[in-house]
Formats: structure tokens, sequence, C-alpha cells
């Protein structure tokens, strides 16, 4: 499961990251509304976590941009405003949930669950390659009827290239996806977990 993080705060990001992939979900970043925007309409995410304070665009006006170009990716608005007003307009605008910062990271994980469970019900929660299958729901692996133990790395990889069937996907494309922004790109560990 991919999922977009747009906060200027790059601290909460750099948290909120590194708690997503612990859970095995592939995590992007973008650190203003019209970065966010773009990043929400060329890639395909499971959901986006959205600040409504954000600099070069708001949070309301991306939501709202964004269901009008029919995306329908469920948009979790993570905000520090908590009056009733503030959460009925993120709602109203499009956002398929609230929460008000500061927060828990378990309840903002349970609201992620929710969401992806939701979404799951409209669209197959299997990625299938040959015979190999991987639920993004259980997060289970199987090659025909044998399960296969992954690292929480190597399901991130393995998501990440099967969501990209028939692409070449390039050694810098899976240390972005699967690793922080200033990971040494002369490493060898891409090489590591791909053999």
């Amino acid at each position: 499961m991919r999922i977009l993080v747009v906060d200027d705060d790059r601290r909460l990001c750099a948290v909120i990251r590194r708690g997503l992939l612990e859970e095995s979900y592939a995590v992007d970043l973008a650190y203003d509304g019209e970065d966010g925007e773009y990043l929400a309409e060329v890639n395909p995410y499971d959901l986006i976590i959205l600040d409504i304070m954000l600099p070069v665009k708001d949070g309301i006006e991306v939501c709202r941009e964004l269901r009008a170009k029919k995306i329908s990716t469920p948009i979790l608005m993570l905000t520090a405003k908590d009056a009733v007003e503030d959460r009925v307009k993120g709602l109203d605008t499009g956002a398929d949930d609230y929460l008000v910062k500061p927060f828990a990271f378990s309840e903002l994980l349970a609201r992620v669950r929710a969401l992806l469970r939701r979404e799951g019900t409209s669209k197959s929660p299997e990625l299938r390659v040959g015979d190999l299958v991987l639920n993004t729901l259980t997060r289970q692996v199987n090659r025909g009827q044998r399960p296969i133990e992954l690292t929480t790395k190597e399901y991130v990889i393995l998501e990440y290239l099967m969501r990209h069937p028939k692409v070449v996907v390039t050694r810098t494309m899976i240390e972005e996806h699967a690793w922080d922004y200033d990971f040494d790109s002369l490493s060898n560990l891409v090489d590591v977990y791909i053999r």
C-alpha cells in the first residue's frame, strides 16, 4: 500500500513516515500543497494524509481540486484546527476522515487501516504476477500455494515492483520508495535485497 503524506512540518512527516514504513506501507512525502497535489495526480496512491494549513496551497483547496479531477483516493485530513466548523468544512470538501493534532500514532494508524479497508472493498487487495500473489490487506505473500516469509523492507520492495509490472524500475526509484530521501545512492543495499 502506498501513502502520500502532505505536511509542511518536516519533523512530523519524518515520524509518520518512519512509523508507516515499520508497518510495511510505502510512503511519499510532500511539504506544500502544490507538490502534494501534483504527486496525487501522477501517482496511484492508496491513501493521502493531508494537512490543512500548508504553504503555497492549503489542504482544503488541494482536496477540492483532487475531487474535481475525479481522484477518489481516500483523504485523511490531519490538522491543528479542531473546531467543529473546520472538521465539517474538511469533510464536505471531500475528505474521508479528519484527525486533530496532536494525536497518538496508534490512532493515526487505526484510521489509516480503516480507510484502506473501506477502499479495499471496491478493489481487490491482491496483486498478482504469474503465480506470485501479494495480499495488501493481510500482507501475506504466496508463490502458488506456498507462503513466503518476508522482512518489512523486502515486502515494501516486492509490493513496489508488483505495482509496476512490465515497467523498468531503476535502483534510484527503489531507493526513494523504500528508504529515506537522504539515502546514500552509492550504497549496494538494493543489491543485497534484490539478487
